[in-house]
């Protein structure tokens, strides 16, 4: 690796392919797991607010002739779903002091194990500590959602940190799809006392045994550099790169990463001021952008809330098994996420992020389009005939919206928040981004059953837009803003090393950062010589004027 121990461009590469797939396997292994269980929990709400068991349990009965017996009111149903996220906000904003005063590594397993105690508490009949159990599951998902992508990013060879960070959005898709396929196999199991739901929560209740793949792995070399842990840092780049910690290449990376903390840290002090200080790192709007786009990301979160109201949305349709369908779209899902991650270091993150944008605002308007001419998505309740080639249509560009989505949005965003933020703030504007796009989702999740169901009346009623399908139109219009954000806002960052990264914010405009990423690339330039450049020329300066 040329460079020296002026630095190098090629960032923490390993020498061993072999090395690099097994570092991959396992720094994917705690992450997906906890993906795996963050997209089971929330798909499993998503059918369990559908089944006879779960509602006897939780909800209300409608004694009115022809009403619906048990039913779970518009405001329950709200909070059920949404408060998840809320929990998940509050950890975004706890996995900064967690990633810089225990580390990422160990960050993760406390996550860990505040998540499995949320798990425990939602197999409890009781609503109160119901809700309390999702409240702390989603404590332990934020952390996680946080603190993953900030781990692989620090730990990544750079040829493959796309790919590896967006196994985590592959994990929560195939944690929904198990969630569809066993609710689809519980649905019809008799009702009795805990005869449904419990099985679905009960399958990942031993949560807590993923700890232990976290303890197998180094500690993040660029944390142990933040904390002045020079020698462990050495050590953690030499298992990383396969190499002794005495290595050349090894302390090329400690003084390419040292140097880079060094001038950040002359220009960033103040803690969370410091992430929206507009000096030469651009760290506010590397902050800004950070916050806007997971935000963006949630507005294109139908899919996210496909996953907590599409059986129910799938029923009002007039399709006989809504569970199958459910499961449809989630292999559609998990399969496009796979193509994605793929994707994500050979075509860009930026591209791919515009071209997922026009294809979810396509598929969103024609749904909507369809739905409201054609679809009837109230025809069984309404004794209307179904227009089956309209639920047809309906189903099949949902399932592309999907695609799009799982494609672009789902696994890039997680790749861009662990990349773009420097060293010295990485863990602060990381957390305030992730806990953005919480926000955003327990904001929707709430009001989407306020927009979309139609008003009940009687002791229980609730007042509510009854949107059915027009919500189409508002989530179609998001996703206009989505490609005008990524046009102005987000660089390309393929390619490039972290400290890499940090040039192309310092050097380059967003609009033109795809060919400033490529001549960083052809001329190799690094931080390090960067800088000893520029103090060079700053020292001619002196001798030029004295």
């Amino acid at each position: 690796m040329a460079g020296g121990a002026g630095g190098t461009g090629g960032g923490i590469a390993t020498t061993s392919l072999l090395w690099a797939i097994v570092m991959s396997a396992f720094a994917g292994k705690f992450p997906s797991f906890g993906g795996i269980l963050f997209g089971y929990d929330t798909g499993t709400i998503g059918g369990c607010i559908a089944m006879n068991d779960w509602l006897q349990t939780f909800g209300k009965f409608d004694p009115t002739p022809g009403g619906l017996s048990w039913y779970i009111p518009t405001n329950d149903k709200s909070l059920v779903v949404s408060i998840l996220s809320a929990g998940t906000f509050f950890g975004g904003l706890f996995a900064s002091p967690m990633a810089d005063l225990v580390g990422r590594k160990f960050g993760l397993i406390y996550s860990c194990l505040i998540f499995t105690l949320g798990v425990g508490l939602q197999l409890d009949d009781h609503w109160a500590t119901f809700i309390v159990g999702r409240v702390i599951a989603g404590l332990g998902v934020g952390l996680v959602s946080c603190l993953v992508p900030m781990y692989q990013s620090e730990c990544s060879p750079k040829s493959m940190r796309g790919a590896i960070v967006g196994l985590y959005q592959l994990a929560i898709t195939i944690g929904a799809l198990l969630a569809a396929i066993v609710l689809n196999a519980t649905k019809d199991r008799p009702t009795t006392q805990h005869g449904e739901f419990p099985f679905p929560y009960n399958l990942f209740g031993l949560s807590s045994s993923q700890q232990e793949w976290c303890a197998l792995l180094p500690e993040s070399p660029r944390y142990l550099l933040l904390k002045g842990r020079h020698e462990e840092a050495r050590r953690s780049i030499g298992r990383l790169m396969t190499l002794p910690p005495d290595a050349p290449e090894v302390e090329a990376e400690a003084v390419e990463i040292t140097t880079a903390l060094t001038v950040e840290q002359q220009a960033s002090q103040g803690g969370y001021a410091a992430c929206f200080k507009n000096n030469e790192d651009r760290n506010g709007w590397r902050t800004w952008t950070g916050i806007l786009m997971q935000g963006v990301m949630a507005t294109t979160y139908w899919h996210q809330l496909h996953f907590y109201y599409g059986t129910t949305f799938f029923q009002q349709a007039g399709i006989q098994n809504a569970f199958i369908i459910q499961i449809i779209a989630d292999v559609v899902n998990t399969v496009m996420t796979i193509v994605g991650v793929n994707l994500i270091d050979r075509v860009g993150r930026r591209r791919l992020l515009l071209i997922g944008a026009a294809g979810m605002c396509i598929s969103e308007y024609i749904v909507a389009i369809v739905g409201v001419t054609a679809g009837h998505p109230h025809a069984v309740a309404n004794g209307v005939a179904v227009n089956l080639t309209a639920q047809r249509v309906l189903i099949a560009f949902t399932c592309i919206y999907i695609a799009f989505f799982a494609i672009s949005w789902g696994p890039v965003i997680w790749v861009l928040t662990g990349e773009i933020f420097p060293l010295g703030i990485r863990a602060k504007s990381m957390s305030l981004a992730v806990a953005s796009n919480w926000l955003w989702n327990f904001g929707i999740g709430y009001a989407t059953p306020y927009l979309v169901n139609p008003t009940t009346t009687g002791v229980n009623g609730i007042k509510a837009a009854n949107l059915g399908v027009k919500v189409f139109f508002i989530w179609g219009s998001t996703c206009i803003g989505c490609l005008i954000f990524t046009y102005f806002f987000i660089p390309e960052t393929k390619g490039l090393s972290l400290e890499q990264i940090d040039l192309l914010y310092r050097e380059s405009s967003i609009i033109g950062s795809n060919s400033h990423r490529q001549h960083i690339i052809d001329q190799d330039e690094t931080f390090t010589n960067r800088f000893n450049e520029k103090a060079g020329h700053a020292k001619d300066d002196e001798k030029a004027s004295a």
